[in-house]
């Protein structure tokens, strides 16, 4: 796939944005019965071109079909003062994968967070995505933390 374009994600990609995303919760069990609630993707898609919020999205396009996304967002951090990214989102078109689309958006995230001074990029997989690992393990260092959550407050 030498054309994959990976740029901004525009108002008028919603319906193509949309499967990717539905895709992505899917993959991580948010479908059917425990799928998002609308009103949560719609909170989502309208922050990405609200430019008081610090969450952005990247999509990756081939012939004209978006095939993957990336969402990221920039923050502050105790521990230094340039500021943070994390990458929340990362998701390839399953008939697309292994054909570089998520190191693309990867590359893109880093170069984006670079040009705002970030000097540290992160993101969580589940410890059973073995493949998005094996990509993950090329681009970047495991940081041997484990992640602790409490959700429901």
């Amino acid at each position: 796939m030498q054309s994959i374009k990976v740029r901004s994600v525009e108002k008028e990609d919603f319906q193509a944005w949309k499967p990717l995303w539905d895709g992505y919760n899917a993959f991580y069990g948010r479908k059917g019965s425990t799928a998002l609630p609308e009103e949560i993707t719609e909170a989502t898609w309208s922050r990405f071109f609200d430019t008081n919020e610090p969450m952005h999205a990247l999509v990756a396009e081939y012939e004209g079909a978006l095939i993957g996304l990336a969402h990221y967002l920039f923050h502050r951090s105790t521990i230094q003062r340039e500021p943070a990214c994390y990458m929340q989102d990362l998701f390839t078109d399953e008939a697309a994968r292994g054909s570089g689309v998520g190191r693309a958006l990867i590359e893109e995230v880093y170069r984006r967070a670079a040009a705002e001074g970030c000097s540290r990029i992160y993101w969580h997989t589940h410890e059973t995505n073995a493949t998005a690992m094996a990509l993950y393990d090329k681009v970047a260092d495991k940081s041997g933390f484990i992640v602790y959550r409490k959700a429901r407050l």
